[in-house]
């Protein structure tokens, strides 16, 4: 089994939009709040733009039994949100980050339609199941004002594939 198609099988699905399973858009385009959803992070990202870029910072094998093994891989989305707003407060851009924040989040977790359905889409055998955790880091929005940059934030979480015979 190839680890290589992880980190594009997540996006995937995070592209993804079914309004029949009940999760969030998150690309503008189906009514979401991202520009860009993409695997892997350019050597030059979109300026101006909210993205959110899927890596992998951890790829473990497990081996059980006498010749079975399972591959758990730890992604850390990458999420960049302007400084910019109608209005120019700063107050309404942070809240509109944490609200495309809570979306990502949403998806990650799974659809509402099927609660036990944690398999994004049969693209992993679950995610976010074990250990059971989403992790969000926000960097901090002081820092990034005063600099006139945007807002970041990092999400870890874990997948794992379908165990299978080596």
């Amino acid at each position: 089994m190839s680890t290589s198609d992880a980190v594009s099988r997540e996006s995937e699905w995070l592209r993804a939009y079914n309004a029949a399973d009940g999760l969030p858009a998150l690309l503008k385009g189906a009514g979401g709040p991202f520009d860009v959803v993409q695997a892997y992070v350019p050597r030059t990202g979109a300026q101006r733009q909210s993205r959110l870029y899927v890596t992998r910072s951890n790829l473990r094998v497990e081996r059980f039994g006498f010749n079975r093994k399972i591959n758990h891989h730890t992604f850390m989305l990458r999420l960049y949100w302007p400084q910019s707003s109608p209005s120019g407060q700063a107050e309404s851009v942070q809240a509109a980050f944490d609200a495309a924040v809570d979306l990502v989040v949403q998806r990650i977790t799974g659809p509402l339609a099927l609660p036990l359905d944690k398999t994004h889409g049969a693209r992993f055998m679950s995610v976010a199941e074990d250990p059971p955790s989403i992790d969000v880091q926000f960097s901090d929005p002081e820092a990034s004002i005063q600099a006139k940059a945007e807002l970041s934030a990092l999400i870890t979480y874990q997948a794992d594939d379908q165990d299978y015979t080596s």
